[in-house]
């Protein structure tokens, strides 16, 4: 065997081996996305809408929430919060965002345990792709200063 077949040979062998190590690598990885990003405007503008159906009627169409919204009703529940930057959705990592509009909040998982909820579960309403945009129209209301805070939040809890 040549030389120059040799090297091409061992620059193959490398190149097979680093493409399994990223595979490998990429199917270790935590799926979805690491971090939501409002910067995306046609995401956001998607977002918006979906929005103005699907949530709007209890998060407030200015994402204001309901009054009084740390006070339970009378039924023991907590009204619809905020998503503003008044609110705690920027405290919680991207992952558990989806999660809560995906399935709802299920105690002990999302939610306090024994805790009971109005929100109701959009998995079978909204595609993954859907919730991610309605996320991002959210995070596009807030300051740069929470939107990085809630962005070290997702980033610290990927596992």
């Amino acid at each position: 065997m040549s030389q120059k077949n040799l090297a091409f040979g061992m620059v193959g062998a490398a190149t097979i081996g680093a493409a399994a190590i990223l595979i490998l690598y990429s199917t270790m990885r935590p799926s979805g996305p690491a971090f939501i990003d409002p910067a995306d405007q046609s995401l956001v503008i998607q977002g918006k809408a979906i929005y103005a159906n699907s949530c709007a009627a209890c998060h407030g169409e200015a994402l204001q929430g309901q009054p009084d919204w740390r006070d339970r009703m009378p039924n023991g529940k907590l009204p619809a919060p905020p998503h503003d930057k008044t609110g705690h959705t920027w405290h919680h990592p991207d992952t558990m965002l989806i999660d809560m509009v995906k399935h709802g909040l299920v105690p002990g998982k999302t939610a306090p345990p024994g805790y009971q909820s109005d929100m109701p579960a959009y998995g079978t309403v909204l595609t993954d792709e859907e919730i991610v945009a309605v996320l991002a129209y959210i995070k596009s209301s807030w300051p740069p200063k929470v939107l990085q805070a809630q962005k070290e939040v997702t980033l610290q809890r990927r596992d």
